[in-house]
């Protein structure tokens, strides 16, 4: 039974989002009481976010279900400058036009999980390089740094981290924080937003941010973490073997992303339903009961409902029916990954590295030497076999259970 009286708090507890509250018990009585506007931050340093950050978008859709607004924040400004949290290293400094070319390639991901429109509740973008880049450096300096000690910032873990290792960090990054801080300070003057959410990493940053609207200007604003979303083999969320799990769909074909969360692990499904999917918790709670083969039904309306939130209805039918085509009827579906050969053919090792299925060519001969490869179901031992097909045909390539593509001319 949850302590919590809000529909807010109820809810992100519920499926699984809480980690840590600054004041729950005032946050809950608020929450009760008025419509909270609340933000995340999202820094546009590539083209599309990946699914690390989708538990953080889902923190805003959970804030807009329970009757909340919530502010999508693009980091526009503080993506200039690189938040050390978590970085081992410097990040690459990114271009004014690139940092806009991410921004409207991203746009996407968060209108279909959100609903952008004028009502109390609708949701709103707004990129933090509208005020952070009109800022003037002394004025910054006046005004805000006072409320910062270096000691205090020494302390955070994302700083602790790279001075322990003897790893530089450069005074451009060690203003990240205190350049998050004034964006919540911004937010709660403009839009009277109370609270700020965010990833179990964060939770420095949230703390800085509502010490310098407290202040500044006497205001009491709030902060929401969510754990650090990790699968049961103990890895991080938002990578597999080959790389991060983009939510757009020029980063990463639709049927793969449905085939990563269809592979989830077995011990992961009813957690995962929780934080990613609107399916019923009385459903979720029979559904992770399943045992055996069974639990792959659970796993495919998992890899539906996540599709279908973040790539659309179509995209998750098309996938779930390429996998059909694919594993069922040991067919090859329409929406597998494709690779054209031209009328010469391809070295099979080649054609494994630039279908995507391996790294590089030397991961494709120790796979084809370890009889992992096939075509249209036979095995094939020799890397420097040819890859041929036929005009109007497509072959299928397999690598290992999981990973299957087309061959064309």
């Amino acid at each position: 039974m949850s302590t919590y009286e809000s529909d807010l708090l109820r809810l992100l507890e519920a499926r699984g989002h809480l980690h840590q509250i600054t004041d729950a018990k005032a946050l809950d009585a608020l929450a009760k009481k008025k419509v909270v506007t609340g933000y995340v931050g999202f820094d546009p340093t590539a083209a599309s976010l990946h699914i690390g950050n989708l538990a953080s978008i889902m923190l805003l859709r959970r804030l807009q279900q329970s009757g909340h607004r919530p502010i999508v924040i693009m980091g526009g400004g503080t993506a200039k400058v690189g938040d050390p949290s978590g970085k081992d290293e410097t990040r690459q400094m990114l271009t004014d036009e690139r940092l806009a070319s991410n921004i409207a390639s991203i746009k996407g991901s968060f209108e279909r999980v959100l609903r952008f429109d004028d009502s109390e509740s609708g949701a709103v973008l707004i990129n933090n390089d509208d005020w952070l880049s009109k800022l003037g450096y002394i004025e910054l300096l006046r005004d805000v740094g006072p409320h910062f000690t270096i000691n205090r910032m020494l302390s955070f873990d994302s700083v602790k981290t790279r001075l322990d290792r003897e790893q530089p960090l450069s005074f451009l990054e060690f203003n990240y924080m205190i350049m998050q801080a004034y964006d919540y300070l911004v937010l709660a003057r403009e839009y009277d937003c109370q609270l700020q959410l965010g990833g179990s990493d964060q939770w420095g940053n949230i703390v800085n941010g509502i010490e310098l609207n407290r202040r500044i200007d006497g205001r009491e604003v709030y902060g929401f973490t969510a754990p650090l979303i990790t699968r049961a083999d103990g890895a991080k969320m938002g990578k597999s073997v080959d790389g991060a799990v983009w939510l757009n769909e020029e980063q990463l074909p639709g049927y793969d992303f449905w085939q990563y969360w269809r592979n989830t692990d077995d011990r992961d499904v009813g957690k995962f339903l929780r934080l990613f999917t609107d399916v019923s918790l009385d459903e979720i709670a029979r559904l992770e009961a399943l045992e055996g083969a069974e639990i792959n039904d659970a796993k495919v309306i998992l890899a539906n409902e996540v599709t279908k939130l973040v790539r659309g209805e179509d995209a998750a039918k098309a996938a779930e029916t390429t996998a059909r085509d694919t594993f069922t009827q040991g067919g090859a579906g329409e929406d597998l990954p494709a690779l054209s050969v031209g009328s010469s053919g391809m070295r099979l090792g080649a054609a494994l590295t630039e279908i995507g299925f391996t790294a590089s060519n030397k991961e494709a001969k120790r796979k084809i030497a370890e009889g992992a490869v096939k075509i249209e179901g036979d095995t094939i031992l020799d890397p420097g076999y040819v890859v041929v097909a036929h005009e109007g045909d497509a072959l299928k390539l397999s690598l290992g259970k999981k990973k299957h593509g087309l061959i064309t001319r």
